[in-house]
């Protein structure tokens, strides 16, 4: 539950403090971003607490991630890119523990 409740809070924080002047629409688009786990629907079991979701599931690929990381470069994509290494970096702390 924890790990859920990072997913919002950590875009909240960097919407609050990075996109001041547009936080509503920075956080809206960061949180839109958790919709890449809709791949975890493909996997079985669907929820498996001690599986890594890095690696695993077909959005949460490293090349992939590297793609993620380059949207955060351009101003278009920006926080399309912000939002989902947020997630990633939340997945992956899930992973160490």
């Amino acid at each position: 539950m924890t790990h859920l409740f990072l997913h919002i809070l950590v875009p909240a924080i960097i919407a609050g403090i990075f996109y001041r002047q547009r936080w509503g629409l920075a956080l809206g688009i960061m949180l839109a971003t958790m919709l890449v786990d809709a791949d975890h629907l493909l996997a079985n079991p669907v929820y498996d607490p001690g599986r890594c979701s890095i690696g695993f599931h077909p959005l949460h690929q490293v090349w992939l991630i590297a793609i993620y990381f380059g949207l955060c470069f351009f101003p278009k994509t920006n926080l399309v890119g912000v939002g989902l290494i947020i997630h990633m970096a939340l997945d992956q702390m899930d992973c160490e523990i």
